[in-house]
């Protein structure tokens, strides 16, 4: 890839490009921030493609979506905890999807709880649990999905109260580094891949293995040292992904998120194991630790574990 002074940097972002062209613009000179290993120097790396594919991944969330096509297994695991430490609420269950006839249903196979886990209802008490159960939990049978990620866009602002909170929490999970509409204070601050917040962050690719697939390995790090002002510009503190080098599929992706607001704060870190189940890239671990905290509400501090296996293709 040739040198692009930065003269040459200024004079092109001065100039009115069509949306496709500047963001390929961005790309190179996003490219230019991040640091390689030496094995990956050695691979020739186009690395403003690399940030492209990155950007536009949706490997990811078509994963999770496949699991409302397939049969599955979980053992679920969820801890509430008190100011202490001390477990507060629990769950702990095994559960299996169905799917037949393009519709899928759950049977419960096992539960134990603790503490107020289920209020008289059998809801919910803990925002954390609803959260859980909106990514592998079915309640009743439904029909008609599928695994299509194009035009199926997540979109909070067609939702209202807990549903609008659940969906900006997904697109959180599923597309870290975009930006989430109705999220006071963060903003544009989520978008790590702009010019303006990406100045705040180290970028690397290595090469890793996991699960015996060759992976390139992208961290994107919050740089150390940064003042306070420039602190606040953080939401995502760390990333890392692994992309299969045949295939860019994400493998596996372990993040911690964290931000402090006079409304709200959340200080979070998930890890997301993938596997492959024929041709059907899925996830097969799923960890989550964080404690969150909404002006009006008792703070949550919650651990939970999804263990995923014995998938069948529908009946």
């Amino acid at each position: 890839m040739k040198q692009i002074t930065p003269a040459i940097l200024f004079f092109l972002s001065a100039i009115q490009l069509p949306a496709q062209q500047e963001d390929s613009l961005d790309n190179v000179r996003l490219s230019q921030m991040v640091s390689l290993s030496e094995v990956v120097i050695r691979s020739d790396i186009n690395v403003a493609k690399f940030i492209e594919q990155v950007k536009n991944d949706t490997t990811f969330y078509k994963a999770f979506r496949t699991l409302h096509i397939l049969g599955f297994t979980s053992i679920n695991d969820i801890q509430l905890a008190d100011k202490k430490g001390n477990i507060k609420a629990s769950l702990h269950s095994k559960t299996r999807q169905n799917e037949a006839a393009g519709c899928r249903t759950m049977n419960v196979l096992e539960e134990q709880t603790t503490g107020d886990f289920y209020d008289d209802s059998k809801n919910y008490n803990y925002y954390t649990a609803q959260l859980y159960a909106s990514l592998f939990f079915t309640n009743e049978k439904i029909c008609g999905e599928d695994n299509i990620v194009k035009g199926a866009e997540m979109n909070p602002k067609s939702k209202s109260g807990i549903e609008k909170h659940k969906e900006q929490l997904k697109m959180l999970f599923f597309n870290p580094g975009k930006k989430i509409p109705g999220i006071p204070f963060i903003g544009d601050k989520i978008n790590i891949f702009e010019p303006d917040i990406a100045r705040y962050y180290d970028f690397t690719i290595d090469y890793g293995d996991n699960e015996g697939a060759s992976c390139y390995v992208f961290t994107i790090k919050a740089k150390e040292n940064l003042s306070s002002e420039e602190r606040d510009n953080i939401v995502i503190d760390n990333m890392v992904t692994w992309f299969n080098v045949k295939t860019m599929e994400v493998m596996a992706r372990n993040y911690d998120l964290s931000y402090d607001t006079p409304v709200y704060d959340f200080d979070v870190h998930m890890e997301v194991q993938m596997t492959k189940f024929g041709n059907y890239l899925v996830p097969h671990i799923l960890r989550y630790k964080g404690s969150w905290d909404v002006a009006f509400k008792k703070r949550e501090r919650g651990v939970f574990t999804a263990t995923l296996f014995d998938f069948k293709n529908p009946d």
